[in-house]
């Protein structure tokens, strides 16, 4: 089954949204459409910058536009590339089934590719939100060679999704159906980003989609990881236990680091949009920095010892 919207005047009025949010870009970009065997996949590319290009993947539903409170602090160093992700609403065209988890893999691997051969890097950075934290945690446990580094936001993977994030996407709803003055005095975060993808929110609620589940990270897929990787969680997380998480991904990887948010919930990245952008450019620019400094000093094995990064908490 592929994706689509319920009907032709959802899918028109979802698009109109789309082309509202998008006028909030706060940078010249520029649109690809990435050929891969699912389909043709919308990437929008802007900002520029010598190191790896980040790669944005956004969570279910969000769309590349979800990134747009963070793009401009982004593209001012960075090249950034932010997907809307196949199989849900967005600009990509769903035209084959992703069954699996693997097939997940695949097709991230193939924007990954296009996006390598586009900027002439030989590797790039991901930074993803839920369900695009799970897509990069993916295929970084089974890719090879062309990621520098991962950053995720309140990624799924680590808990088994239950009504406690039903009822807090319930109660989500109800809070972005708030006029913006009330939602200013009951939301972290700029209540205004939230007011401007509400339409799109809500029009993509038209969108019967056809993904795989998310399935859970065994140890074995996290100790696979082998570049330097940030998973941030939300103290009060409702799709798995933040403490249980710290405590079980860094002693199995000492690639990977933990970080815990005090008093923020799944939407973490609405609630705390300074930290997200914070903790993308600590990544990347933690990682350029050591690799550079293994170039001018010859040493090669250091590239192995980029294990760690500081304790930002």
């Amino acid at each position: 089954m592929l994706g689509e919207f319920t009907d032709l005047r959802a899918r028109e009025r979802y698009f109109a949204a789309y082309d509202a949010v998008l006028r909030k870009w706060p940078v010249p970009a520029d649109e690809l459409d990435v050929g891969t065997g699912f389909g043709p996949t919308r990437v929008r590319r802007c900002g520029a910058g010598s190191g790896p290009p980040i790669v944005l993947l956004s969570g279910g539903m969000g769309t590349s536009l979800s990134w747009y409170p963070h793009i401009a602090d982004l593209a001012g160093r960075h090249r950034i590339y932010a997907v809307d992700s196949i199989g849900e609403p967005g600009r990509s065209t769903h035209t084959r089934p992703i069954l699996t988890p693997e097939d997940c893999t695949d097709w991230l691997g193939e924007v990954v590719d296009a996006v390598l051969a586009d900027s002439g890097h030989e590797k790039v950075h991901l930074a993803g939100v839920s369900r695009g934290g799970w897509l990069a945690l993916n295929l970084a446990a089974r890719s090879r060679g062309r990621l520098a580094g991962v950053v995720t936001f309140e990624a799924s993977g680590f808990g088994v999704i239950g009504n406690s994030f039903i009822r807090w996407s319930l109660v989500e709803i109800l809070r972005w159906l708030m006029p913006l003055p009330i939602l200013r005095l009951i939301s972290m975060g700029d209540a205004t980003v939230r007011h401007t993808m509400r339409p799109l929110l809500f029009g993509g609620l038209k969108y019967r989609q056809h993904l795989p589940e998310q399935r859970l990270f065994t140890d074995d897929d996290l100790r696979s990881i082998d570049v330097p990787t940030r998973i941030v969680v939300a103290e009060r997380s409702v799709i798995h236990n933040a403490r249980e998480v710290a405590a079980r991904v860094e002693p199995l990887n000492p690639h990977i680091r933990a970080e815990i948010v005090p008093a923020t919930s799944h939407g973490l990245s609405l609630e705390r949009p300074e930290l997200v952008t914070a903790r993308i450019l600590e990544l990347t620019q933690e990682n350029h920095a050591d690799i550079a400094d293994s170039v001018v000093h010859g040493d090669a094995e250091r590239l192995v010892e980029i294990d760690r990064l500081p304790d930002l908490t």
